[in-house]
């Protein structure tokens, strides 16, 4: 089996051979040869989106069951919340889009908890691809009016 270092001081190792033995061995403990992390609370490159919009290639997206991907977010931290914009990969193509709901567990104000990562497509010019949003969107992007007016005027529910 494989060892991995480990912080105790004396574990024990498998000698493998004619008689199955323990004995002492001094840096090495046998766990699991891989670490997990926590489940991400916000958006990074490879996270899984939620298509919001009623866009023809975001419908066949979420009904084949390959949601988009981030590939790109055009911020200087790299990591994407509401309102940020990000670049996606759907279906083999790469669209913009820009983040309209975000998972996250502490309540943070005036910033509403959503269970799903949303993103409404865009075209090459900045144009939404759908013509409606299924979803609400947070109230909080229409204080940037000249950035979401097109997206604003889409939605009929905000939160």
């Amino acid at each position: 089996p494989r060892f991995s270092r480990c912080s105790r001081r004396t574990t024990f190792s498998v000698m493998l051979g004619s008689a199955a033995m323990l004995r002492p061995h001094v840096g090495y403990c046998a766990q699991r040869a891989f670490s997990t992390t926590p489940v991400a609370l916000h958006l990074i490159l490879r996270s899984r989106l939620r298509v919001v919009d009623n866009s023809a290639l975001g419908r066949q997206a979420m009904m084949d069951g390959k949601p988009p991907k981030i590939i790109h977010v055009y911020n200087k931290k790299r990591i994407a919340s509401i309102g940020d914009k990000v670049l996606v990969a759907i279906l083999g193509q790469k669209k913009q889009g820009f983040v309209v709901g975000c998972k996250h567990k502490t309540q943070t104000p005036l910033v509403p908890r959503y269970d799903t990562n949303n993103v409404v497509l865009l075209d090459d010019n900045g144009n939404p691809l759908g013509t409606r949003i299924l979803s609400p969107l947070p109230s909080m992007l229409r204080s940037d009016k000249q950035r979401f007016s097109k997206i604003l005027a889409l939605s009929s529910r905000f939160v």
